[in-house]
């Protein structure tokens, strides 16, 4: 039975055991945190693939050549999602619709953070430009807002750990649908849209997820809306990829990706959803013994 080494012990692979090892493949977990790591003796197990790597990146290196291991979602999948100014510049020029947005690279004078809202249009969202799960996204209505928010970003941003000092300033589109659109292997395998409760809109909060509340349902997801999922990932050139969406009334648009994906219900997917991630997983590991 080929073995797949999964990082993280959470919901993905909880819901990967089972399907996986009906396929042949046995999910096994290497934790790239929450221990050490020997690196000057021979593993104690084996493994012939990985399945994304890890989000602790010098601990990911290390095990990767501790297990040579070659991941599905490879390093550099990881850091181009991870990158939100990143691939939405790249989507953009490839001509994929993406929110209006400017890249701030800090420190930025106060005037010309005000200048980018205003060609956007108030009130504006505040992303920074490589967390997850929506961590520290702000909604600004005015330039006193705004700036209140870019203050705590440079806080964050004095610390010497912290690398990235990056952040999005990005139209705010009310009342999108927000989807997650799961892509395998170049294809369409499912979506579910993220939705807060009518409770929670009404009491205004906007941010749809999962992590803070929202509730994802599986959906039929129009054509079009599936080939736009599948021209991200191919210009991305990730092999499994969450690509996030935003539709209003006249538009939609990526508004992100993300390279390391919670796997959800398997009754939201596509029939043969885990057929294919099973034969992508193969393909990884016979790659992996040819090279």
């Amino acid at each position: 039975m080929l073995r797949l080494a999964v990082t993280a012990r959470a919901e993905t692979f909880d819901r990967l055991r089972d399907p996986l090892g009906d396929r042949g493949i046995e999910v096994a977990h290497l934790p790239a945190e929450g221990r050490t790591i020997d690196l000057d003796a021979p593993p104690s197990e084996a493994f012939d693939a990985g399945f994304v790597f890890p989000a602790r990146t010098q601990a990911g290196v290390a095990l990767s050549a501790r297990h040579d291991l070659s991941w599905v979602n490879d390093r550099d999948a990881v850091l181009t999602s991870r990158n939100k100014g990143g691939v939405l510049a790249t989507l953009d020029a490839a001509g994929l619709p993406v929110p209006k947005t400017t890249m701030v690279s800090s420190p930025v004078d106060d005037a010309d953070l005000v200048a980018a809202a205003d060609r956007l249009g108030w009130p504006v969202v505040v992303k920074p430009n490589s967390t997850t799960r929506g961590t520290g996204v702000a909604k600004a209505s005015d330039p006193d807002s705004l700036l209140g928010v870019v203050d705590y970003l440079d806080l964050v941003h004095d610390y010497r750990a912290t690398g990235d000092k990056t952040f999005l300033v990005q139209e705010f589109l009310p009342d999108a649908r927000d989807y997650r659109v799961m892509v395998v292997d170049g294809a369409y395998a499912g979506a579910v849209e993220r939705r807060l409760s009518d409770a929670d809109r009404a009491a205004g909060r906007w941010k749809h997820n999962v992590h803070r509340g929202a509730e994802a349902t599986g959906v039929d997801l129009p054509s079009d809306y599936r080939r736009l999922a599948e021209r991200a990932a191919a210009t991305l050139d990730v092999p499994y990829l969450g690509v996030d969406l935003l539709v209003t009334d006249d538009r939609a648009v990526v508004a992100e990706t993300n390279a390391r994906p919670t796997v959800d219900a398997a009754t939201k997917y596509v029939p043969d959803f885990y057929d294919r991630l099973a034969a992508l997983i193969r393909r990884t590991a016979r790659d992996k013994t040819e090279q």
